[in-house]
């Protein structure tokens, strides 16, 4: 078994390749399930687009193979596989560390210095956890840093990145590059609120950010609430330090909001860093640098993450893609050594397949968490995947990370029908061209199934994948 990268240069050669390009033809004792084929047939999507492996998790009884060896885009169903060695790998409980240092003196709670920050990778480390840290930190008796905040971001060696890249979307927050020192998703929430007094719009940033400037030339119209972003366009300049918006915005709109990244990684760490301290009671009065930690120094606090089993939660409920690239990083780091890289956690994955013996012939790796043109696996191999999980320890805590049908997550509004609510603990993954899901199903009759569904096709992302999914899914769900 070899898992395979395809490198960027490899992607001229996948563009010449449909999507739906076959490995092998289906069983045909096994049918392709006639509520999906009518589903297919009414919107005129061909059968052989997609990919589909149902068994029985319990007996391996295969219950649907339909071009189950057919390699194919699986979209953010990727982070199953991520997710999943996290767990093997680091184990539930893993927590990661920021620790703090001080460089300089500290007397009656001023640092005659500067404060150092060295982050680990954590993923999840938001504003509320950042609030928390500069709490601690308050609670050991500083309040003043006469001094820069210094920051240790090279547990992560991230290299050169393009958040345009992969669509021309750079202020997009699942296009933020990993970082060891990744705060809030290095995303702002912008509020709109009309002022009918003046014909304006009042922008409000959260979190607030006092190195983030804003520049508002909105104005208002006449106007229902609705339209493509209410009529607001974003554009940043070259340092993404300066947010401008414009346009018309409704006046019948009470309240919008918008997620857009910001500034650099180090700009924003240190942006938000002051800005829980000073709601923390403390000062700062310098600037920020980024410097590597220095050997021999003690930290004086260490700031544990929430653990691993609550963090892939936040990975596949909510298809959060820089956390899935954060836990790539990790893998690298722990098992092969720092600075942490993408292609080491691509190796970590490779070398634990095989010492499971898992034959994911079909698998073509990227960046852990599916937002890629270049990333394949066949359903079946998704499907092996799911049931070797589904016979591990710690199968409740990979279980309880996925998408409840109708109930939370990606699946929130989804497979809402009384019957299926809660039945299916699923992860969807969708890109241009692209829908998928694979997890796990609790029929009518108490059988469990696991499932992976594989479709692509010109514009399947775009309702009618997910058509095809709650056909299979209600049928699978009536045995």
């Amino acid at each position: 078994m070899k898992c395979r990268w395809i490198p960027a240069a490899s992607t001229l050669l996948l563009s010449l390749l449909p999507l739906s390009a076959t490995a092998s033809d289906p069983d045909p004792d096994i049918e392709l399930p006639e509520p999906v084929r009518a589903v297919l047939a009414l919107r005129d999507v061909p059968a052989d687009s997609v990919s589909i492996h149902v068994a029985d998790v319990e007996s391996g009884e295969v219950v649907v193979d339909w071009m189950a060896d057919t390699p194919r885009n699986p979209a953010s169903t990727l982070k199953l596989m991520t997710t999943l060695v996290a767990l093997d790998v680091l184990g539930p409980a893993y927590r990661w560390e920021t620790e703090v240092y001080t460089f300089g003196d500290v007397e009656n709670g001023r640092l005659n210095g500067d404060l150092l920050l060295r982050g680990t990778g954590d993923p999840f480390l938001v504003t509320e956890r950042v609030w928390q840290l500069t709490r601690d930190l308050r609670r050991t008796g500083l309040e003043f840093i006469d001094g820069d905040l210094l920051i240790d971001d090279s547990h992560f060696d991230v290299g050169p990145y393009d958040p345009g890249a992969f669509d021309r979307q750079p202020l997009r927050a699942y296009n933020v590059a990993p970082n060891a020192l990744l705060m809030n998703f290095k995303v702002v929430r912008y509020w709109f609120t009309p002022i009918h007094e003046t014909g304006g719009v009042k922008i409000d940033v959260d979190p607030p950010l006092e190195n983030l400037a804003i520049n508002n030339r909105l104005r208002l119209r006449s106007a229902a609430c609705g339209g493509f972003q209410r009529g607001i366009a974003v554009n940043a300049n070259e340092t993404v330090d300066t947010m401008t918006f414009s346009g018309r915005f409704p006046n019948r709109c009470r309240r919008y909001s918008l997620a857009r990244t910001a500034l650099s990684h180090n700009a924003y760490a240190y942006g938000l860093f002051s800005a829980m301290w000073r709601a923390n009671g403390g000062r700062i009065s310098g600037g920020f640098a980024n410097v590597p930690t220095p050997e021999g120094a003690e930290p004086i606090m260490s700031f544990r993450s929430r653990p691993l089993g609550e963090a892939i939660s936040r990975v596949n409920k909510y298809s959060n893609n820089v956390m899935a690239r954060q836990l790539l990083y990790t893998l690298s780091a722990e098992v092969l050594g720092a600075p942490g890289t993408e292609a080491g956690g691509r190796q970590v994955i490779e070398q634990w397949l095989g010492s499971k013996g898992l034959p994911l012939d079909s698998l073509a790796m990227a960046n852990g968490a599916g937002l890629s043109r270049d990333a394949r696996v066949s359903a079946r191999d998704m499907s092996a995947l799911l049931t070797f999980a589904w016979r591990q320890p710690y199968m409740p805590e990979y279980l309880a990370s996925m998408a409840l049908s109708g109930l939370d997550g990606t699946l929130r509004d989804r497979l809402r029908r009384a019957d299926l609510k809660g039945k299916a603990h699923l992860k969807t993954g969708s890109l241009d061209d692209v829908a998928a899901i694979a997890g796990y199903l609790q029929s009518r009759s108490g059988r469990r199934y696991v499932l992976a569904v594989l479709h692509n096709h010109p514009d399947i992302h775009r309702g009618y994948g997910e058509e095809v999914q709650e056909a299979l899914v209600r049928w699978l769900h009536e045995r």
